[in-house]
């Protein structure tokens, strides 16, 4: 397994952190993770499915994302597993937006005068 994903002051990897994003806001099916990551990341985020499902299982063995056994009434049966972030996958979700954070306020502003 890719250690990496296990220790938060290490950043993620762009796939890690758009599929944390795609679960942060609700649960989600396989195939809709993957659209939510194309959407969000305009395209530039390729995830095909052999990667995504490896991915997926890393951060389910991590203890970031669990399948939820949930299905919304409405939903077409066919779906696959749902999953949703854990409050560890929360917590790392977070810790990356503060490492994002301060590395984005450690940019000189480029619009101000000298």
């Amino acid at each position: 397994m890719d250690m990496s994903i296990m220790d938060i002051s290490t950043p993620l990897k762009p796939a890690i952190l758009y599929i944390l994003l795609a679960l942060a806001a609700e649960e989600r099916h396989g195939y809709g993770v993957m659209q939510t990551v194309r959407e969000q990341s305009g395209g530039t985020v390729p995830l095909r499915t052999g990667s995504f499902y490896r991915h997926l299982s890393n951060l389910i063995e991590a203890g970031w994302v669990v399948e939820s056994g949930g299905r919304p009434e409405h939903d077409d049966p066919r779906r696959g597993a749902y999953y949703r972030l854990t409050e560890a996958g929360r917590e790392a979700l977070a810790a990356e937006q503060r490492r994002l954070g301060a590395l984005l306020a450690a940019f000189p502003d480029a619009n101000r005068p000298a």
